[in-house]
């Protein structure tokens, strides 16, 4: 039988080079565990097996074994096999020095200027769960036992067309299932073959820039707006024109010289102020594009958890035809290490993008696309929504409680809308909100500073708080701990 015991030994005795081949064996086995690749307690192959594996008679095994054990670096106990020992650490002394080298020092000038760009603006947090993280949905509520019963029926009708690349967008039944849903719930028009699968929002975004853009040319983003739009216009070449946002979204500029190729929105809760984007906004932003020839992507990311008044419909499906490319993810639905999300892409754009999708990234996750179909067409999906949309509801106004009784709704950002995944809590302008976060990330408060969300000059001051990932008792211990922070002096 083979061990990964044997296969060290094995390997360790094949490239020895002494021509006795029991003190070869004595010899490799005693590196591997002066070396740390046996540490104690790895159970040693049987004798008999190891020989087999060796091509060596038995006794010679049993030979180097029985002088290993006399020099205390294995033990045998009856019942429970032959161990490497604890106190073979004491040997580790006599090991030869072994000179280490020098860890590798950073090197800009071995990145391009993009990529130098792209990491002087990172923003992702090197946390993905923690009090207050911004955009995480609650995923111990997920109902992963029903998802994996869908998952394993399609495992065991498998055919070969689920484990190989995918170079059609993505799952046609996934597709379809989508195409019902996107069109009771959001109003998205569409067919079934404008839908492309990706790996998740920022894959979708790379895609189109790269896809419609050339360096150089412009794109308009919300300022402030979402930081990974930017670095991916960033690391693409193209030109970024902050646009300002007020309580109705975006604002177009209508006397503009050069259009912009792509016009980037998150018109149903404005990212992070929370806005919602009016129906003239909305008339006047696709008026716009349609005379500039420019394509309105529209970032749907958390449209589902709206906890007041009726859904807004998607801007996608205002007109019938229109320029605006829809996308949408299950990271905030469902969960983000699913990595799934998806497109709606105009009759013109379909084909191209499609194949470039497939010539870029190769899609793939195929059996758990035709899973996540089953989830959505048996009621699931839409059930699971429900129940978050009920409890989202119930700890954000925990949150909002907390925030009036610390300071007054004053505090409350002036676009907050009742819904989404998170919260500005605004701050006085004289306050940094960029060295608040850093000590309260130091404490394990995972805030985003709202002034980094801005490209320019003028800026407000505040706090991103997520809350559905955290229980209402833990939202209000930590909190009480933030609070303590702000109230600090200085």
């Amino acid at each position: 039988m083979h061990s990964l015991a044997g296969d060290v030994i094995r390997q360790a005795f094949f490239s020895g080079t002494e021509e006795k081949l029991h003190k070869r064996l004595y010899t490799a086995i005693c590196n591997a565990i002066l070396s740390g690749n046996l540490p104690p307690s790895s159970r040693m192959p049987p004798t008999r097996d190891l020989a087999s594996e060796l091509a060596l008679s038995r006794n010679t095994v049993l030979r180097v074994y029985e002088q290993l054990q006399a020099e205390g670096y294995i033990s045998s106990r009856t019942g429970s096999g032959t161990l490497v020992t604890h106190s073979v650490l004491d040997n580790l002394d006599c090991r030869p020095a072994v000179k280490k080298e020098a860890a590798p020092v950073e090197d800009a000038s071995l990145l391009s200027d993009r990529g130098l760009q792209l990491l002087a603006h990172a923003s992702a947090s090197p946390r993905q769960w923690g009090a207050f993280l911004p955009g995480v949905p609650d995923v111990a509520n997920f109902p992963h036992r029903v998802l994996k019963k869908f998952y394993d029926r399609q495992a065991r009708q498998l055919s070969p067309a689920l484990l190989t690349y995918d170079t059609t967008g993505g799952s046609e039944v996934l597709k379809a299932a989508l195409t019902d849903y996107l069109r009771t719930a959001r109003g998205v028009q569409c067919s079934p073959d404008q839908i492309l699968i990706t790996e998740g929002i920022h894959q979708a975004l790379d895609l189109v820039t790269r896809s419609l853009c050339n360096p150089g040319d412009k794109a308009w983003a919300e300022e402030p707006g979402y930081w990974g739009i930017k670095n991916i216009l960033r690391m693409n070449g193209v030109a970024i024109v902050p646009m300002p946002v007020d309580d109705q979204g975006l604002i177009p500029d209508a006397g503009v010289d050069i259009p912009p190729k792509l016009i980037f929105v998150t018109p149903s809760h404005q990212y992070p102020l929370g806005s919602v984007m009016s129906l003239s906004r909305r008339q006047q932003l696709l008026a716009q594009a349609r005379k500039s020839h420019s394509w309105i992507v529209e970032d749907d990311y958390d449209s589902e958890f709206r906890f007041a008044g009726q859904p807004i419909p998607a801007l996608q499906g205002l007109e019938a035809d229109s320029p605006v490319i829809y996308v949408g993810t299950f990271s905030k639905t469902l969960y983000p290490a699913l990595r799934l999300g998806y497109m709606v892409l105009p009759e013109q754009l379909k084909t191209p993008l499609k194949r470039m999708h497939s010539e870029l990234y190769r899609g793939g996750h195929q059996l758990m696309q035709a899973a996540l179909a089953d989830f959505i067409r048996e009621g699931y999906y839409a059930a699971h929504i429900r129940k978050m949309r009920q409890l989202y509801s119930r700890r954000r106004q925990v949150l909002v409680n907390l925030i009036n009784d610390l300071s007054g709704s004053a505090c409350l950002g002036q676009y907050n809308s009742n819904a989404g995944l998170h919260l500005i809590m605004q701050l006085p302008a004289e306050v940094d909100d960029v060295a608040l976060a850093q000590r309260a990330n130091r404490q394990g408060i995972l805030v985003r500073p709202l002034s980094s969300y801005y490209a320019g000059e003028k800026r407000l001051s505040g706090l991103l708080l997520g809350f559905a990932s955290m229980e209402e008792t833990e939202i209000r211990t930590q909190f009480h701990r933030l609070a303590s922070l702000i109230n600090e002096p200085g």
